[in-house]
């Protein structure tokens, strides 16, 4: 179901937008990157979590860590990561093919700065063997997304 959610979100919204499947989990930011013959900094990795109330998502670069200290600035508390039942249930998504797209419920999307340094990444797609290849600043428009600061300095980007 959670797969065939993304496909409908994408042939409603960006129908151009192909989900790719493959053979290879790509349950990890590491066999993500292998599957889809990325650097794994370019795998948009969505994290879900609780701050307060409120249940938030927050897309990242694959490489990238969540900053505490950064994030309960923006995000208005302390964030801690939801369980697996939790994360399901929320998103509709299994964890590993936890995406921004075709949520079961309509949550926040904040996408970290980090991202802004590739013009293609490859978030997953509903499921643990697939993704979309989208520019950032697509994707940010696709889901009504936020800019915010909230990952570690990684230095300089590779392309």
């Amino acid at each position: 179901m959670s797969l065939e959610s993304v496909r409908a979100f994408f042939a409603a919204h960006a129908p151009d937008i192909a989900v790719i499947e493959t053979d290879d989990s790509s349950a990890t930011v590491a066999l993500a990157a292998a599957a889809h013959g990325v650097d794994p900094a370019r795998i948009a990795k969505t994290l879900s979590l609780r701050v307060g109330e409120r249940v938030v998502l927050v897309v990242a670069r694959g490489d990238a860590r969540l900053d505490n200290r950064k994030a309960k600035a923006v995000l208005g508390g302390k964030p801690r990561m939801l369980d697996t039942a939790e994360v399901e249930a929320l998103t509709g998504h299994p964890v590993g093919g936890v995406c921004p797209f075709g949520l079961a419920t309509p949550l926040p999307v904040y996408c970290d700065v980090s991202l802004k340094a590739f013009d293609e990444v490859v978030p997953a797609a509903g499921s643990t063997r697939s993704a979309v290849r989208i520019a950032p600043e697509r994707m940010l428009a696709l889901t009504g997304g936020e800019w915010v600061d909230v990952c570690q300095d990684i230095g300089t980007p590779e392309g």
